[in-house]
This record gives structure tokens, sequence and C-alpha cells, in this order.
């Protein structure tokens, strides 16, 4: 029998933005390979939350803002290790904008992150300072949810982020693995999976919930 899902479930939508998708400026493969499929399951929720990757030319996670760097080197920061990404994202931008063949009417939210230019935000619950909160959690807290499933890109880094968080929230999380898509940046999708288990999220496939 799939998942039955209820009015009660949320499905969160992340970060499907044409910079990540092939041809943008930090792409993830195969990412739109999962929008047919985001689509169709997204047809089964009531309740539908997109999340929004949205950066200031200055911001700190660019690399080109660096002298020396490159794309994918780390540095420290105050708040901790940072990846240095290309410039991506960014405000009124094509590449920030949600792809046009997500064709989901009944999103009610869109949480934009990564709007501050000195601190990331891979989360749509909080900033990587770990203190900067989104507004997310209240607005779920309102709504009396009962589970999130998530979807979107990139499973190593906000979909994982946002999934860990969302589990530490208090709600039960659940990622669609085949509705998400990985950066796999040495080894950080195996990563990912590891800190998600060990937070408490859940993995499924989209026809556990299709059937």
């Amino acid at each position: 029998m799939p998942i039955a899902i209820t009015p009660q479930d949320v499905l969160i939508v992340v970060d499907m933005q044409y910079d990540f998708l092939p041809g943008g400026n930090l792409a993830v493969a195969g990412g739109d390979e999962i929008v047919p499929l985001i689509n169709t399951l997204a047809k089964k929720f009531t309740n539908v939350v997109l999340t929004q990757d949205w950066h200031p030319a200055n911001h700190i996670s660019f690399a080109s803002n660096h002298p020396g760097k490159n794309p994918f080197e780390t540095i420290e920061l105050p708040y901790g290790n940072q990846v240095l990404w290309p410039d991506h994202c960014v405000w009124m931008s094509h590449g920030a904008q949600i792809s046009a063949d997500l064709d989901i009417p009944q999103a009610q939210l869109i949480i934009r992150k990564g709007y501050n230019p000195r601190i990331d935000s891979y989360s749509g619950f909080q900033e990587a300072d770990r203190e900067t909160l989104t507004g997310l959690a209240g607005y779920l807290n309102e709504r009396d949810v009962d589970r999130l499933y998530m979807v979107g890109l990139a499973t190593d880094f906000c979909v994982g982020w946002t999934a860990i968080d969302g589990a530490a929230a208090g709600y039960d999380v659940t990622i669609i693995e085949d509705a998400t898509r990985a950066i796999d940046n040495a080894g950080s999708l195996e990563r990912a999976w590891a800190d998600m288990a060990e937070g408490g999220v859940e993995r499924v496939l989209s026809k556990d919930i299709l059937g």
C-alpha cells in the first residue's frame, strides 16, 4: 500500500532554480530530470512550500569574492567551514528564478535564504550560523502539520541541511530520494546521508507514495 498523504503533510521543494539546473552556474547533474516527478508528487499534497536560494552579488560563499580562491575550495569563517561556490542565484537574475517547468500552483509559501551577505544558508530553517531563523518553523507550527517530505536540489547540501533541521525541530521528516539529485563533491553525498540518518531523517522512493 502506498504511504497515505494527508492534508497535514507538507511537501518542501528545495531550490529548483535555473542556476542549479543544466546550463546554470552551479548545475546539479540530472537536476532537470526530477521536475516532472516533483510535479506528480506535488499533486498528492495540499500543503507545499518552496525554498529559494537568494544571494547578493557580494555573498561570502562566492569564490569570486575571495581573491586567489577557486570554486569548491573551503575556508574557515566565524560560523565554521564554508565551501566556496561559483556565483549563483544572485538577486533578480535569471539563475535565481524558480524553474517555470515546476507546476505547483497550490504552493503557498516561498522561503528565501542566503540573502545575508556574511552568512551562507543551505537550510530552509536557519542560516549557517545556526542561530538566525528563516521563519519556516513558525509557519509550519501555525499550520499544525504532521510530516515533512522533501525533494529538490541538492541532496547533499540544501535538501540535507533542511531535512536535518526539520527533524531537530521535532518534525517527522522523509526524503523522497529519487526526487532529489546531489552535487557529491569530495564524498559529500555519503556524509549527508549518514548525517541525515543520525538526525532521524527517513528515506523513501516516489513509488512508495505514488504506488
